[in-house]
């Protein structure tokens, strides 16, 4: 098994607090890390039926046989669980009595919430992170090749294609997560929709455009949208709203989780398809995004990441809040030369900010990290030192 930073995090918290919820994208490896992780541990899974049916028949006699040192997997399956586990919990009074997986956020956050409040550690694990793999030795050999293939674990752990892999987990996931946990029914419209979610990354969705392409209404390209954030498909990032004298704009930006299902939609297989599309610095950015938020989730911390842009289109790619004030400030070029143009925006906005040079970023496709005169420039491969 290729190591979690994770790990340490859940770990931590299971000697903190009597549950921790383990929930993420399906096939990031959330099952194969809470059984490593607690292998002293029974493991039920409540997707498979018979074990359902035990519980649904009998739940009383059910927890009472599972009432401590208990991995539920896909527990968002059984949303009764969580009141009994409740008794349980409080029954028992002490750290790390279950581990509790989901792939279905939305499901599997209000039950939680409803049921297990105060008495549950929530944690997030997602595809491999850049870091991750280059720990192990198993990073891609350039930036193009991970922004195609992505961090899903199977890619690493297999030698599946990564084109197949990736056609095969977009038709599971609309069928089992979007038509049987959500109820959506017009399926291919769905998948349409989201190809075109993936032409989004990077900007700010155009909900009536995506409405309109997909004959649907307005409405319930929100839903879709929701739906797609609640299953670790895509995320929101939110402006930042200080003024510093300009109105600005208020509508977040969407991301991919995974560069890899995103180049896929678009049909971006190869390293000669990426250099050829318009989408190639949006891929870039998106890759620098994931990595970010992955650094953050892995230390157990709530993503402080912004962007800004005003009414005039002055834009600052990220913004890493510190302390309720930007702590950094980060323009994203995917070019692999250095050009010191790119620093225009964070020099004319840096000193209204607040921001000194030692915090002011640019993450470029090259392979040296400098100081200079404008502020830092680093390599996607230092990512990782703006949350530590």
């Amino acid at each position: 098994m290729i190591p979690r930073t994770l790990a340490n995090e859940i770990t931590t918290s299971m000697r903190e607090m009597p549950a921790v919820t383990l929930t993420g994208p399906r096939q990031s490896g959330k099952t194969t890390l809470a059984r490593n992780l607690f292998p002293g541990y029974r493991y039920l899974s409540m997707e498979d039926p018979f074990t359902r049916e035990q519980f649904l028949d009998d739940p009383r006699s059910f927890v009472s046989i599972y009432n401590d040192h208990v991995i539920f997997d896909e527990a968002q399956r059984t949303p009764n669980l969580f009141s009994y586990l409740q008794g349980v919990i409080d029954a028992n009074n002490h750290p790390g009595q279950f581990v509790i997986t989901g792939s279905q956020n939305f499901l599997l956050m209000r039950s939680i919430s409803q049921s297990l409040a105060g008495r549950v550690a929530v944690r997030h694990l997602l595809p491999f992170a850049y870091s991750e793999l280059a720990d192990a030795g198993l990073a891609p050999e350039n930036l193009s090749e991970w922004i195609i293939k992505g961090g899903y674990p199977r890619l690493y752990e297999t030698t599946i294609r990564t084109s197949n892999y990736y056609r095969d987990y977009v038709e599971t996931y609309v069928n089992r997560d979007v038509r049987t946990e959500l109820g959506v029914r017009k399926l291919a419209d769905f998948q349409h929709f989201l190809t075109l979610c993936a032409y989004q990354i990077g900007q700010t969705p155009q909900t009536m455009m995506l409405a309109d392409k997909c004959g649907i209404t307005r409405a319930t390209a929100q839903d879709w949208l929701s739906i797609l954030e609640s299953s670790f498909i895509l995320f929101r990032i939110m402006p930042y709203y200080n003024n510093y004298g300009k109105q600005l704009v208020k509508s977040p930006k969407v991301y991919f989780y995974d560069t890899g299902l995103a180049s896929s939609l678009m049909g971006i297989t190869d390293i000669d398809r990426l250099y050829d599309s318009p989408m190639k610095g949006h891929l870039f950015e998106n890759a620098v995004a994931c990595e970010i938020i992955k650094h953050f989730l892995m230390r157990g911390e709530r993503p402080g990441l912004f962007y800004w842009r005003d009414n005039h289109g002055t834009e600052i790619d990220f913004l890493i809040e510190r302390g309720g004030v930007p702590h950094y400030i980060i323009e994203v070029k995917s070019s692999t030369t250095y050009d010191p143009h790119a620093w225009a925006t964070i020099d004319k906005l840096a000193e209204r900010m607040d921001v000194d040079v030692e915090h002011r970023i640019l993450i470029y496709g090259g392979n040296e990290s400098m100081m200079t005169r404008h502020g830092h420039v680093i390599t996607f491969t230092d990512i990782g030192h703006l949350v530590n």
